[in-house]
């Protein structure tokens, strides 16, 4: 059976143009991404919305046919749960949480040099990002100071136009 190109696009909008295991979107790669059967269609995967993913080439080679054969057999962590049994460390390397983390980092190899490379240079530009609004923030208060010692300036001026206004009022009385 053949996948409606309207419900490749839905999964692709789904996973907002990026690997659903990896992270790697279709900017990093140069094109589309590829459909992949969570459940494969060799082991009586269905065509449906729920059982497709968008993945990378290589995810989807990794994967293969992958279905575990008895319930011990370790299972492929799914994109559809909430939470990812790993966490990023700061050089970009995942570190399982759980089994099946470790499994689904093997078995797809998710910290091979490209995506680790692929994570640094994307915390890169997060924190460059933040940054950059820092910076903004900074000097937008540079600004507002700058406008009130402006302000303040002028009024210091004023004042010291009615000062000397009362001194030359007061040494004309005392002259008198």
């Amino acid at each position: 059976m053949s996948i409606s190109a309207n419900l490749r696009e839905q999964v692709r909008q789904r996973a907002r143009c990026a690997c659903e295991f990896c992270g790697v979107s279709e900017v990093d790669v140069g094109g589309e991404l590829t459909l992949d059967h969570f459940q494969p269609r060799s082991k009586n995967g269905q065509d449906n919305v729920d059982n497709l993913l968008y993945a990378c080439t290589k995810c989807n080679q990794f994967k293969q046919d992958y279905w575990p054969c008895t319930p011990e057999s370790p299972s492929l962590w799914n994109p559809r749960d909430v939470s990812k049994p790993w966490v990023e460390l700061d050089d970009g390397q995942w570190i399982a949480l759980t089994p099946q983390g470790e499994f689904t980092i093997q078995r797809l190899r998710l910290n091979r040099p490209q995506l680790v490379a692929s994570r640094q240079r994307r915390r890169q530009q997060a924190d460059a990002m933040r940054l950059l609004t820092h910076y903004q923030d900074i000097v937008l208060l540079q600004a507002q100071i700058n406008q009130q010692l402006v302000a303040l300036s002028l009024e210091q001026q004023a004042l010291l136009r009615e000062q000397r206004g009362l001194v030359a009022v007061l040494l004309k009385h005392l002259w008198l």
